[in-house]
């Protein structure tokens, strides 16, 4: 059984605890506000240049030649990029295993479909949890992404190096694994193809038509062209800004649930504490009584 001495001290140390977590939830909560307006306020653009980029595509010729290798891809699947999105810092419960379990599952299935898989990590976390099992794969790890302020930028780092491989001839298609922000306490796992650019036929109010009646100067496929690189940018930028919402979410979350267990804990110790400080002094009294007793 524990001393008083020992019991104190442990009540001081969970109470150290439990004022770090407190402050970190509240870093976390005053961050996460910042990050959910930037992450909401993003999925109207990207939604709506996505839609564009659809009814643009739908208007071209059904001939190859006439759809940009970013649209149409090169014609094979053999190999794939896969982007991994976590956290370069931990305490934020499973938000970073849960991309990992994912990018897990995912790289078995392409793996069982002949496919050779190359993994572009965005976090610390990720790379780390993948690089026991799939070290070799990893061709490039991106960390202190936004570390002081997420801005478009970043997305083009990220954009050019992709981009990069994919002129070079190295992937055929990219797909990105990321936690998209729903709520403070739920993110949800998605698994997004960025390339070849996926077209939308149906907008959540109706199909999408091909646009008609339209002249395009100086053509549909030149258009395409210019804007679909642009369009791969602000989808990274969405995907970076919805990792970063759920980040925080789940940090505050995790952190507040530390906070409440560390409480317990308190309550527990304490009440331990109390009772073995009772049977001491219930012991010293009986130990008087007896000496007086036996004079």
């Amino acid at each position: 059984m524990p001393s008083l001495k020992d019991l104190k001290n442990r009540i001081s140390s969970v109470k150290s605890t439990r004022k770090i977590t407190s402050a970190m939830k509240m870093v976390a909560g005053s961050k996460l506000r910042r990050a959910q307006e930037n992450a909401e306020s993003a999925r109207p653009y990207a939604e709506r240049m996505a839609r564009v980029l659809s009814s643009l595509a739908m208007s071209l010729p059904k001939d190859l030649g006439s759809v940009p290798k970013l649209l149409a891809g090169t014609g094979k699947q053999d190999n794939v990029l896969l982007i991994v999105v976590t956290s370069d810092r931990g305490l934020c419960g499973a938000f970073n295993s849960s991309v990992v379990r994912e990018s897990r599952r995912v790289i078995r299935q392409l793996e069982m479909d002949g496919r050779h898989v190359q993994i572009l990590c965005i976090g610390r976390k990720g790379r780390d949890l993948l690089r026991q099992e799939h070290g070799k794969k990893i061709i490039h790890t991106v960390e202190d992404m936004g570390r002081k302020r997420l801005s478009f930028e970043d997305a083009n780092i990220i954009n050019a190096k992709v981009m990069a491989l994919f002129d070079a001839g190295a992937i055929d298609v990219c797909q990105v694994v990321y936690n998209r922000f729903n709520s403070v306490i739920s993110q949800v796992v998605t698994v997004k193809q960025l390339i070849p650019f996926a077209i939308e036929t149906d907008s959540g109010d109706g199909r999408l038509e091909p646009v008609v009646g339209v002249e395009f100067e100086p053509n549909e496929k030149v258009i395409l062209e210019s804007l679909l690189p642009r369009a791969l940018a602000v989808s990274m930028y969405g995907v970076l800004l919805e990792s970063a919402a759920g980040e925080q979410g789940a940090r505050m979350t995790a952190m507040d649930n530390a906070t409440r267990n560390a409480g317990d804990m308190i309550d527990k110790l304490t009440l331990n504490y109390n009772r073995s400080r009772q049977a001491y002094i219930t012991n010293e009294l009986i130990e008087i009584i007896s000496g007086a007793e036996a004079i």
